[in-house]
Formats: C-alpha cells, sequence, structure tokens
C-alpha cells in the first residue's frame, strides 16, 4: 500500500474575515474530494483570516498513480479559483504499510 500525503498552503487575499475562509475552504474541499476521492482537512492556521492549510491524502496499491492524483489535485486548487494562492507546497508518498 503507498500513501500520499500533501500539505499545501494557501493565501486568500481578498478574504475579511473567518466566516468568509471557512466558506471558501469548505466549498474548496468538497469539490475536491468529490472530484479526486481523496481526504481533505484544514490543518494549521484555523484562526488566520487570510492564511489556510489543507493536508491532502490518498492511498492506493501504485506509489505512480498516488503521486499523480496528489499533483492533479494541487493543480486543481491553482486552476479552480482566483481568489486564493497557492504560497507553498509538501508532498510525500510513504510505501510499505
Amino acid at each position: 500500500m503507498n500513501v500520499g500525503v500533501c500539505k499545501v498552503r494557501l493565501r486568500l487575499p481578498e478574504n475579511q474575515s473567518l466566516k468568509g475562509k471557512r466558506r471558501v475552504i469548505k466549498s474548496l474541499s468538497q469539490r475536491i474530494r468529490n472530484k479526486f476521492n481523496v481526504s481533505v482537512a484544514e490543518v494549521d492556521d484555523n484562526e488566520s483570516w487570510q492564511i489556510a492549510t489543507l493536508g491532502i491524502t490518498c492511498a492506493g496499491n501504485n506509489a505512480r498513480h498516488v503521486d499523480e492524483v496528489i499533483n492533479n489535485v494541487v493543480s486543481y486548487i491553482e486552476n479552480s479559483r482566483e481568489d486564493l494562492e497557492i504560497i507553498d507546497t509538501e508532498q510525500e508518498t510513504i510505501s510499505g504499510f
């Protein structure tokens, strides 16, 4: 089994409140889950209203497929919304469970 883990740090420059941030993150997370069948959660920067950190995980039999899915998710985030930008990403695939 292979597990892909990715941490994506986002900046929401047009956001003005925590309520607005949570609305954007909830919408984005749900669309990612529906489209790619991965797990998504806000994992850091919970009290910052213009920064969000998402944790994304994917499990599968093939490491190449897991990497491809995670890369597609990151590309989708970059291209899906104009009101956010990716600051940083960290990605790792763990093999051999």
